[in-house]
């Protein structure tokens, strides 16, 4: 008995004297936290011996960047946030030289800090009219989101641009004001329509709303900055008009060069006409499937309707009535009868035109059946029906591997974006 005791008693003392404790990291701060013997839950901050300039940098990150940077983001995003921040920069910077110009006209004498609060006076009427234009121009957007928002930036210092010079003609000030705020509309509808598509391109772990967060707050800061360096060059060298077109000019290209590599960063990875051809090229060509990263810096961003001929130089998107004549139209049912598309070769291109209920799945069959019909045709001087059958069955023999390894490498097929592209149902 008395040995049963004792063993009793160690193993109550044993059991006091284990303790269950974790570490916990929010905000930056790592916690230690411990049950004591008593059951009473003790917590202390762990010290960071880090340098401070350490410290400093892991804030900056968590404060404008995702959760788990790098590994939360796909490939380029930092590129991506470096320009868009100069972009940002320089943007509000020019703001505040078109405000200040803009007072100039009117015949005030602001001091450079009266000249943001301006801005607020006129953004009406005419930015709203471009509003309204440019937001029926959202299916052209989802098609080519980069090369909308280079368009936006490059009609967004249009606009500041006529506000900067309108000293030069005061009797024009309405004129000139209107004009630019109307461009300045249809920039901001623009650069918005864009802004999601291409925040979803990097979003790899369905942190899309984190991305979109961190993204605003990179501006908001970079906007402040730009505002504050506009306030001291429009107190020093661009006090006098011939300043502001030297400094106006220059801010302008940094601004446009910056947005060009912000959108050269970003692998979108929807299916549009362009990056459909490129993807049949490469796999024509190499066998591959390129995945967004691979295409991003190959994207024409402001002519992206060039024909591809390793793709079968296809044109999508034009009337059916245009493209089919009505002796062929059958022949063409006939061999395509279970699909959504047609096919109709001319001497410099093929013609796809796609069912209204097509997918991103059927654009790519026909692509496919284009780019095999173009390169067997070049052992042939008269195409046939017959080069069209064989391209067609090629197709279906290697498509399910195709559509796997395109899906594996992160493109979305459910969808095609051709814009404003014709489409026909039966």
């Amino acid at each position: 008995m008395e040995l049963l005791e004792k063993i009793k008693t160690r193993k109550k003392e044993a059991d006091k004297s284990m303790t269950v404790h974790w570490f916990e990291t929010s905000d930056s701060v790592s916690r230690h936290y411990q049950f004591q013997p008593d059951g009473q839950l003790s917590m202390r901050v762990v010290d960071d011996s880090r340098p401070v300039v350490n410290k400093m940098v892991e804030s900056f990150l968590n404060k404008f960047f995702p959760s788990g940077y790098p590994y939360s983001v796909s490939e380029g995003y930092l590129r991506y946030t470096q320009f868009r921040a100069l972009q940002h920069f320089t943007s509000a910077t020019l703001s505040v030289l078109s405000t200040q110009s803009l007072l100039f006209a009117a015949g005030l004498r602001p001091t450079p800090a009266q000249a943001t609060v301006v801005s607020w006076i006129l953004k009406d009427g005419m930015q709203h009219v471009g509003k309204l234009i440019c937001s029926n121009l959202g299916a052209r957007m989802d098609s080519e989101p980069k090369r909308w928002r280079i368009f936006a930036d490059i009609l967004y210092d249009l606009g500041t641009g006529l506000e900067v010079v309108s000293p030069l003609c005061p009797q024009l000030f309405l004129e000139l004001a209107g004009l630019g705020n109307f461009a300045k509309g249809m920039a901001v509808v623009a650069a918005r329509a864009t802004r999601l598509p291409i925040y979803s391109s990097f979003a790899k772990e369905g942190n899309l709303s984190d991305l979109f967060a961190k993204g605003e707050a990179i501006s908001t800061l970079f906007n402040v900055l730009g505002i504050g360096a506009g306030i001291q060059l429009a107190s020093t060298v661009c006090s006098t008009m011939q300043g502001k077109l030297v400094v106006g000019p220059l801010l302008s290209c940094i601004h446009v060069y910056c947005v060009i590599e912000e959108m050269r960063a970003t692998p979108v990875n929807t299916l549009n006409p362009q990056r459909t051809a490129m993807i049949v090229a490469n796999f024509m060509k190499t066998g591959k499937i390129s995945s967004p990263a691979d295409l991003r810096y190959q994207e024409d961003l402001l002519f992206p309707g060039r024909l591809i001929e390793d793709a079968g130089s296809v044109k999508v998107g034009r009337d059916l009535h245009k493209v089919v004549r009505p002796s062929k139209l059958q022949e063409l049912k006939e061999i395509f009868v279970e699909e959504k598309f047609l096919l109709n070769h001319e001497d410099k291109w093929t013609d796809l035109v796609l069912e209204c209920n097509a997918t991103g799945e059927d654009a790519l069959k026909g692509w496919l059946v284009a780019a095999y019909a173009a390169s067997m045709e070049k052992s042939f001087n008269n195409p046939s029906f017959t080069t069209l059958q064989d391209a067609y069955e090629k197709m279906n023999n290697v498509f399910p591997t195709f559509l796997s390894q395109l899906q594996t490498k992160g493109w979305h097929t459910d969808r095609f974006l051709d814009g404003t592209g014709s489409r026909f149902a039966w």
